[in-house]
C-alpha cells in the first residue's frame, strides 16, 4: 500500500513533482530514489517550498519576470543557495502542470507513441511528457536563464 502524506518538503534530491488525479493524493513525487504520494497540489508544493527558501512564490515570479523579461511559465527559483530551480511544463494555473528540477535533469529527448518527449534524470529514471521536446528545451534554457539573472546580481 502506498504511504500517503500530507505535504512534502522540497529538497536536492527531488526531482519532479507530477500531478496525480487521484480521491487521496493530488501530487506524485519524484525523488532520485524514491517516490512519495502527497495530498497537496504540484503548485501547493512549489508555493511552500519558495516560502521554505526565504520569498513567496509570487514575488519569485515577479523578480524572475524582471530580470528575465519572462512572463509565461516562469522558472521558480526555490532556493538559489542550494541549488534548487524548478520549472512548469504548462501553465503553472493548468491541472496537468508538472514540475521539473533543472539541476537533475540530464537529458530530454524525443519519444514515439503516446507521449512526445521524454525527461531522462541523471540518475538514469525518466518521465514521459505530453509536451513536446522544443516546449521542455524552452524552459530548461528559461531556468537557465533565471539562474544566471540570480547568480549575476549577487
Amino acid at each position: 500500500m502506498k504511504e500517503i502524506l500530507t505535504t512534502y518538503k522540497v529538497n536536492e534530491k527531488t526531482n519532479a513533482l507530477k500531478p496525480a488525479f487521484q480521491l487521496d493524493y493530488q501530487t506524485i513525487v519524484l525523488e532520485e530514489k524514491r517516490e512519495f504520494y502527497v495530498k497537496k497540489t504540484p503548485l501547493e508544493i512549489i508555493k511552500l517550498a519558495a516560502i521554505r527558501g526565504g520569498a513567496d512564490y509570487d514575488g519569485r515570479r515577479t523578480s524572475m519576470s524582471y530580470l528575465t523579461g519572462i512572463h509565461k511559465k516562469i522558472p521558480i527559483p526555490i532556493n538559489p543557495q542550494k541549488n534548487i530551480y524548478a520549472f512548469p511544463t504548462t501553465s503553472p494555473s493548468q491541472a496537468h502542470c508538472c514540475w521539473i528540477f533543472f539541476h537533475h535533469v540530464d537529458e530530454i529527448k524525443p519519444s514515439k507513441g503516446t507521449y512526445r518527449s521524454i525527461v531522462q534524470f541523471k540518475n538514469g529514471s525518466e518521465i514521459k511528457m505530453n509536451e513536446t521536446l522544443h516546449i521542455l528545451e524552452k524552459q530548461m534554457y528559461r531556468t537557465w536563464l533565471c539562474k544566471k539573472a540570480l547568480d549575476e546580481d549577487v
